[in-house]
C-alpha cells in the first residue's frame, strides 16, 4: 500500500468534507440514550456529587466510563460538535442545565456507579422535562394579573 497525502489524493479523485451533521436537541438526546441502551446492564462511572463541587470546576468534570465517556465514542455526536466528555461541554451540546446533568449521573443520587440503562431512562425523562418546566413556570406568571385582580 502506497502512502499519500490529502493533497495528492485530491488530484486523484473529488475529495470533499461533509459538512458537520445538524441534529436537534431531542436528536442528540434520543442518540445518546440509544447508545446506553445498546448495553443497559453496562455499569458507568458517575460524576461525583455534582453539586458540591467549586462552580469554576464544574464545567471541567469528568469520569470515564460515565454516560458523558458513551456520548463522546460515539462519531455521529462528535461530527454533530461534542467536543469532548466533560460536564460542561455535554451540558452546551445537550442543551442540559446543570440540574439535568445531576438528575442524570450524580454519584448522591447513584454512589460511584450506575446502570446505562438508569442514565438512558434519565437521559430520555429529560426532553419531556424541558417542556413541562417552561409551561408550569408560564401558567404561573399568566395566573398573577387575575390573582391581582381577585385581591385589589
Amino acid at each position: 500500500m502506497e502512502h499519500r497525502d490529502i493533497d495528492q489524493i485530491r488530484g486523484l479523485a473529488d475529495v470533499q468534507s461533509s459538512p458537520p451533521q445538524v441534529l436537534t436537541r431531542r436528536e442528540r438526546l434520543g442518540r445518546w440514550a440509544e447508545l446506553l441502551e445498546r448495553d443497559p446492564n453496562r455499569r458507568l462511572s458517575t460524576l461525583g456529587e455534582i453539586e458540591f463541587a467549586p462552580r469554576a470546576e464544574r464545567p471541567s468534570m469528568r469520569a470515564d466510563n460515565s454516560p458523558l465517556a458513551v456520548a463522546f465514542e460515539d462519531p455521529v455526536l462528535r461530527t454533530a460538535g461534542l467536543r469532548s466528555d466533560r460536564l460542561g461541554d455535554a451540558m452546551a451540546f445537550f442543551q442540559i442545565s446543570e440540574d439535568g446533568a445531576h438528575y442524570i449521573m450524580c454519584s448522591c443520587l447513584f454512589g460511584q456507579s450506575m446502570s446505562a440503562g438508569t442514565a438512558a431512562a434519565r437521559v430520555r425523562s429529560l426532553d419531556q422535562v424541558h417542556w413541562l418546566v417552561p409551561a408550569s413556570v408560564m401558567a404561573g406568571l399568566a395566573s398573577i394579573p387575575v390573582l391581582l385582580h381577585l385581591l385589589g
